[in-house]
């Protein structure tokens, strides 16, 4: 048979060969890393044999479908693991998840750290011995009849809420067989680094109701490298963390008197606001105009959004004079309004309408996450009114100005294109068109984009744009979503050259996403040092001894009308001292002032990562720092 192997070309085999032999015959060192193969695009186990024509393209771990293999076949090792050691527990499942796994168990006994040393030890006897995944399929009696005789209860539930059509398959490696629908590696010697996390509790099914079991988190990796390196960033993101830092650098407070409603403190809002003045800067330079719409509407709006029906659980609401109103979870309502409140002629067009716009939306408790996740935020939303013949440019646009502000930061990102969700309102086919439109955008622009299907609004398709930060974790910030609905709920108009009234297309758009989400972001990229004209305070003075004080407020006065936000230290503490405290604080610029400096009419510059710069006057320190700031130069 003749296969097109991706990177190897077209090759001829024997009939009959199971993918993992024919890897060997291709690539012998290279097969020793392959979790999985795609068979003409579908992800399929190594054991699989492929028919004459197929195209198989070999995956390792650092596809998404190869490590999703690779952490679902370590938790069949842990699962077999903990059986050897605690052979009363009862199993519920163990999926791979981001990062890793976990399995859910039930057991009498409550596992502890030696526990979970011993269990990594039995799991690396289990690679040791390197068993093979084996898959079988049986009836649904056969299955239960298993199960049931080993009293795996949660086993049997999951067999029984399978639908009576369903094939279910059991995989057995070594002395250890579970319920899974697979797909995993070829046998357990490649899992080669595996790193036992911490224990939680986990209702069965998410219901409180039901018994709480075990969970045990863990993660694994084909080399110790790999793992080590894993674990490095796990730290390194704690020591990140935006809540700890936005505490130690006083930027802002979370309190119990408003769970996910932050608090910004003054240098938090030096931040904020710079992030803003930048929004606003390039917003004029693109030809956007700022509104301001009302935080609370009334029912009617809201109903003819369709928020009302497609939103409706992540709303707060109110009664005004005995009339149900709604606290906006998006502005776009408003700018409709905006746009509705006046005539407007095809030569308008695009209108581009921007927003820093506060909206809350109810989330649980249990997802809050500092500034990652909060129940009010600022979105930094604009809406584009176009005709159809624009959107395509207008898409553009707005992605190049997405590519902008992250390349400002420093944030390399990529695209997904988000479908039609099974909850969407308005013809299928208009759906298409708007998703052909993203696409072509994309396709015109040469920039890779993925299909996500089904996550686009309930009103539109949309471009996401997810942005890595220093440690090398994605957030979604940006959205491009191009809306045929809301255009025509509102019974929008534009007179076209025709003098008759046409229908526009409506752009909604984010470039930060949440102003909050993104300062939690960059704090956490930038470790809480930010760049000179980001940072709250930029440059902080440190005197040696109270006789250098008239000085020095001299210089901050030099700085702070030359715009340079600025400090004097003029404790009663050694030197060493005040540089560690500005080194903790994170601050760009320390100028140490002795007489020596005070004499000399200079001082001593130190810059954050670079040390000691020698002594400057500080007319000439000035336009350094005015220019640095100018630029927006990244550290």
């Amino acid at each position: 048979m003749n296969l097109d192997i991706v990177n190897y070309g077209i090759k001829s085999f024997e009939d009959g060969l199971p993918a993992i032999a024919i890897a060997k015959e291709v690539d012998k060192d290279a097969a020793k890393t392959f979790c999985m193969v795609k068979v003409n695009g579908v992800a399929k186990e190594m054991f699989y044999q492929p028919q004459d024509g197929d195209k198989l393209e070999f995956l390792t771990f650092d596809d998404p479908d190869g490590s999703h293999a690779f952490w679902h076949s370590s938790a069949h090792i842990m699962a077999q693991a903990i059986q050897h050691l605690f052979p009363d527990t009862k199993f519920g499942i163990g999926p791979a998840i981001k990062d890793g796994f976990y399995y859910d168990v039930d057991s009498e006994h409550v596992f502890t750290d030696e526990d979970m040393a011993a269990i990594e030890k039995e799991m690396k006897k289990i690679v040791k011995a390197n068993y093979k995944f084996e898959r079988s399929e049986v009836s649904r009696e056969e299955a239960l009849a298993y199960f049931g005789g080993k009293d795996e209860i949660y086993k049997v539930d999951l067999i029984e809420r399978l639908p009576e059509d369903a094939v279910i398959s059991l995989y057995k490696q070594g002395d250890f067989t579970d319920l899974c629908a697979g797909p995993h590696l070829p046998s357990t010697g490649m899992v080669k680094a595996i790193k036992l996390m911490s224990v939680a509790g986990a209702y069965w099914h998410g219901d409180s109701n039901n018994k709480m079991l075990q969970r045990i988190y863990a993660t694994s990796y084909p080399n110790r490298e790999a793992l080590d390196a894993y674990l490095f960033r796990l730290e390194e993101a704690k020591r990140r963390d935006h809540r700890k830092l936005g505490q130690e650098l006083e930027l802002f407070m979370l309190m119990e008197e408003g769970p996910g409603f932050p608090f910004f403190l003054p240098k938090g809002m030096v931040l904020r606001n710079e992030l803003e003045k930048f929004w606003r800067e390039e917003h004029a330079k693109h030809g956007y105009q700022e509104i301001r719409t009302p935080i609370i509407l009334n029912r009617a709006l809201w109903e003819r959004s369709g928020h009302w029906d497609h939103y409706k659980n992540n709303m707060y609401f109110t009664k005004i004079d005995d009339e149900d109103y709604a606290i906006k979870p998006m502005n776009c309502p408003g700018g409709v309004l905006v746009y509705k409140s006046k005539p407007h002629s095809y030569k308008e067009l695009p209108l581009r309408l921007g927003e820093l716009g506060i909206v809350h939306r109810h989330e649980l408790s249990g997802v809050l996450h500092g500034l990652m996740r909060v129940r009010c935020f600022t979105q930094d939303d604009a809406h584009i009114f176009m005709t159809p013949d624009q959107i395509k440019d207008e898409i553009i646009g707005v992605a190049k100005m997405i590519d902008s502000f992250y390349s400002l930061f420093g944030f390399p990102y990529h695209v997904e294109l988000s479908t039609r969700p099974e909850d969407s309102m308005g013809d299928p086919e208009v759906w298409d068109i708007a998703e052909k439109a993203l696409a072509d955008a994309m396709d015109e622009m040469g920039m890779d984009y993925v299909i996500n299907e089904g996550d686009g609004a309930f009103y539109g398709p949309k471009l996401d744009f997810h942005l890595e930060d220093s440690l090398g974790r994605t957030w979604q910030c940006g959205t491009i979503q191009l809306d045929f609905q809301m255009p025509e709920k509102f019974d929008l108009n534009y007179i076209g050259p025709d003098n008759q009234p046409h229908r526009p297309v409506m752009i909604h758009r984010v470039l930060f996403g949440s102003i909050e989400r993104f300062i939690g972001i960059l704090i956490e990229h930038f470790a809480g040092a930010f760049p000179l004209w980001l940072a709250p305070v930029q440059a902080k003075i440190l005197t040696i001894t109270d006789r250098q004080l008239d000085y020095a407020k001299e210089i901050a006065a030099k700085l702070s009308d030359a715009g340079i936000r600025v400090e004097v230290d003029d404790r009663n503490e050694k030197i060493g001292y005040k540089i560690r405290a500005a080194q903790t604080e994170k601050i760009p610029y320390m100028l140490v002032i002795g007489d020596k400096e005070m004499e000399s009419a200079t001082v001593a510059v130190r810059k954050r990562g670079e040390g000691d710069l020698g002594a400057m006057n500080i007319d000439d320190l000035i336009p350094r720092l005015k220019q640095e700031i100018a630029d927006k130069v990244k550290d």
